[in-house]
């Protein structure tokens, strides 16, 4: 359970702007989802193996807690960790995560949020269908490159992205500013008929995140980076900024 409560905490939490994750699982699927406080990506996320403690829906919150928790040395080895469960209008539902290290004299009590309170703060939206217009797989080397664009143009919080000759660019500032502008893949084989804009800060820390990636945007006002961790395929869709 440790891997995927580490997962959960590293593509969500890490990004530095969610704090609380809704779990929807089933006896063949677990699905994390969440929302940005500023609202600048939603996350969608399947474990590739259904964990089978994981059943039913609830709220995960305060997750830099959780992850004080799992970062204590007590439970780096043989640690047991088991979900408390509370009788509930006749069902039995997740309610917790208990911590005990191997010896059995270290604690910790991690508590969930009920399904109505997570519902409530966090309602579960399906995506209508969106046409991408260009995919790809980002390299490391344009990553970096895309960090020391935004390094030199730290005053602009989004970026425009256009196609130019079968090549992605990226472009920061405009003519009333210092402005910067890059190739950030070359060849994607489609284009892009609007320039919209999307926030900097968001792109960058998702792509920061451990796992194989893909970026995919649509001419709609979307773009997509899905992150596959190697324990569950995350998608962070982002809603185009207006600059």
């Amino acid at each position: 359970m440790q891997d995927y409560l580490k997962d959960v905490v590293q593509h969500t939490h890490q990004l530095g702007t969610i704090d609380t994750v809704k779990v929807i699982g089933t006896e063949t699927e677990t699905r994390i989802v969440a929302l940005a406080d500023d609202k600048s990506a939603v996350v969608d996320a399947v474990f590739k193996n259904a964990h089978p403690e994981f059943i039913g829906t609830f709220g995960m919150p305060n997750l830099a807690k959780l992850n004080t928790i799992l970062g204590i040395p007590e439970y780096k080895e043989n640690a047991q960790l088991t979900i408390t469960k509370q009788n509930r209008n006749g069902e039995e539902v997740p309610v917790g995560i208990h911590f005990e290290n191997a010896a059995g004299d270290f604690k910790n009590d991690y508590r969930f949020m009920t399904a109505e309170v997570i519902n409530d703060k966090l309602k579960t939206q399906k995506m209508r269908p969106v046409k991408w217009n260009v995919d790809f797989t980002p390299t490391v080397q344009n990553i970096q490159r895309l960090r020391f664009q935004a390094s030199a143009n730290s005053d602009e919080t989004t970026f425009t992205a256009k196609t130019e000759n079968g090549d992605l660019k990226f472009y920061f500032g405009d003519h009333a500013s210092h402005a910067g502008n890059f190739v950030f893949q070359a060849g994607v084989g489609g284009t892009l008929s609007k320039s919209w804009s999307w926030p900097v800060a968001a792109v960058i820390a998702i792509l920061a995140l451990p796992g194989d990636k893909s970026f995919r945007i649509s001419d709609e006002g979307a773009a997509q980076i899905t992150v596959d961790s190697g324990i569950a395929v995350w998608n962070y869709t982002l809603p185009a900024q207006i600059k």
